[in-house]
């Protein structure tokens, strides 16, 4: 059986393990998840004074630009430092010292409306060095729980005016407005709804049951034989098409109808150039001057003559305008033919010749 002074030896070195397993594992814990690098990382210690702490507690955060750096160690008052007696010291990584300058700014700003609150660095707008250990960088004022509130006030209006609007809504509908209203509170609209969503039911299960054009093109299975058939047929005159059968199909892959085009066009760019060049009626007068000359001097001569006899100038234009002339002409016309007519009937009489002898 062990002694009394072997079981004391026992716990001791229990205890005295179990010590040294939480001291490891704290500072494993400070390694790992500290916000200032670990626990032997190198610190850099900041100070700012404001004038409210606007609910600023030890252990918060401290961002550059949003970026978590450190975090607040100490928050205590300084009455030789009013009107911003509070001092808010701040320990951060040193690695981010080069992102820092002297004359950086901090505030204190809230994690949403109702959020704990955290200290913010800004250096968009430093240019200084690098600050010291210790150094005090300006503060640009602290929010306070007033500011929050106020700063909130117009989205609470905004929120305040839709509820109104909303419950106006909701009034409008529950008293039968509109077509919503009248949807939630006349049942003869309801009825009427209820009426087309059985005939769309009918409908629908007509058309399953192969019912009525629609049904046959879903159930009928000559409309899809037909279908096939036609495509059949198409791809018949394809590949009659792609072997050169019929006009089409020649018009694709007879190469003499290529030359027959080729060489029209050849000779539509000769004659083209014919012309061009001067050569021919159409060249000449397209080209010669003096031809054109004589074709406009002939116009000129027909546009005369044509306004002479509208003008009843000659005997073309007396026939045209005047109207016993032609009426003259006329009766001669027929006298003619009736003397042509009698001769036919009675030649002997116009050609019997009387010889007469002294």
């Amino acid at each position: 059986m062990p002694s009394r002074r072997e079981i004391q030896w026992s716990q001791l070195k229990v205890g005295a393990l179990v010590l040294v397993a939480v001291a490891v594992l704290i500072v494993l814990i400070f390694l790992m998840s500290g916000s200032t690098g670990g626990l032997f990382a190198r610190k850099l210690t900041l100070r700012s004074y404001f004038g409210n702490a606007s609910g600023l507690k030890s252990g918060a955060p401290v961002t550059l630009e949003g970026v978590t750096i450190g975090n607040v160690t100490k928050i205590r008052i300084v009455s030789s430092r009013n009107p911003t007696p509070v001092e808010v010291t701040m320990q951060l990584s040193h690695e981010f010292v080069s992102s820092l300058h002297t004359d950086s700014t901090t505030a204190i700003a809230q994690a949403g409306v109702l959020g704990d609150s955290f200290v913010d660095i800004s250096s968009s707008h430093a240019r200084g060095p690098s600050p010291a250990n210790n150094t005090e960088l300006s503060a640009t004022g602290s929010p306070t729980i007033q500011d929050v509130i106020r700063t909130s006030q117009g989205s609470i209006e905004q929120i305040e005016t839709l509820m109104h609007k909303l419950d106006q809504l909701i009034d409008s509908i529950n008293s039968g407005k509109g077509s919503v209203g009248q949807l939630i509170n006349n049942p003869s609209l309801y009825q009427k709804l209820e009426r087309i969503s059985t005939n769309l039911e009918t409908i629908s299960g007509g058309i399953a049951g192969g019912q009525g054009t629609l049904g046959k093109l879903l159930k009928d299975d000559s409309l899809y034989e037909h279908a096939d058939s036609t495509l059949d047929r198409f791809d018949r005159i394809a590949t009659g098409l792609d072997e050169g059968k019929g006009t089409a199909g020649k018009f694709l892959r007879d190469d003499s109808l290529y030359n027959h085009l080729n060489s029209a066009i050849e000779n539509a760019n000769q004659l083209i150039g014919d012309v061009n060049a001067g050569k021919g009626g159409i060249g000449k007068l397209a080209k010669d001057p003096a031809f054109a000359k004589r074709i406009d001097d002939t116009v000129t001569n027909l546009d005369e003559i044509l306004k002479g006899i509208n003008e009843g100038k000659g005997t073309l234009g007396q026939l045209m305008v005047n109207r016993s002339l032609y009426d003259h002409t006329d009766a001669t016309m027929d006298q003619a033919q009736e003397l042509v007519k009698a001769f036919r009937q009675n030649p002997k009489k116009y050609l019997t010749i009387n010889l007469k002898v002294f």
